[in-house]
């Protein structure tokens, strides 16, 4: 009889269920910081697929006031992070680019939610990312990327600039930092939570 009681002591104990894994995309225009953001959080080497801006593509991409940048994502960055033991979440950065804008469609098969971010010495870049989630109804949060630590607007300045709905969170923060990037990803986690309750999902869904 002991023997048994500690046959069974030893035995490991069976594994908790599975994480959820949902998926978000990150978005926004050329150059506000999708990919840092990316990398910043994820736990594992995150997927880039970035090339080099060329003499070429001048004429095409508008890297005006983006002195030093010196490529562009043409397919999307992936990274992974745990949020808590019960949910994982999948991160697809967007490509920013106009001429790679078609790939959205794809992208956005499945994605439960979005951070579009936003730089606000170019705001314009990012108008057709929140148009492109609001015409979907996917929800999603705007982060402020703070470059620097610099915040030349306030929050009430730019939801006014890029007529932001009231329910939409917004959060300011430098996404190169692992903690103001994970803080973005969290809100985002607490407003779907929100709608969840509320019952606007199933709206969304009911009205597809």
């Amino acid at each position: 009889m002991g023997s048994r009681d500690s046959e069974h002591a030893k035995r490991p104990d069976r594994p908790g269920p599975a994480p959820e894994a949902v998926k978000f995309l990150v978005a926004g225009g050329f150059g506000v910081g999708k990919t840092t953001l990316v990398g910043a959080v994820s736990e594992v080497a995150p997927v880039r697929t970035e090339e080099y801006l060329t003499r070429a593509s001048a004429g095409v991409d508008d890297i005006e006031g983006l002195a030093g940048k010196e490529t562009t994502t043409v397919a999307l960055d992936f990274g992974r992070i745990t949020i808590s033991p019960e949910l994982v979440v999948y991160l697809f950065g967007t490509p920013g680019q106009e001429r790679f804008w078609f790939m959205w469609n794809d992208l956005v098969q499945g994605a439960l939610g979005a951070v579009v971010l936003v730089d606000t010495r170019r705001l314009e870049v990012s108008f057709a990312s929140i148009d492109f989630f609001e015409n979907r109804g996917v929800p999603f949060v705007v982060g402020v990327n703070c470059f620097h630590g610099h915040r030349d607007r306030t929050e009430a300045e730019v939801r006014e600039a890029l007529d932001l709905d009231p329910a939409v969170p917004l959060v300011m923060g430098d996404v190169r930092r692992q903690d103001a990037a994970r803080d973005l990803l969290l809100a985002l986690v607490d407003h779907l939570m929100e709608r969840a309750a509320a019952g606007e999902d199933e709206a969304v869904r009911d009205s597809a």
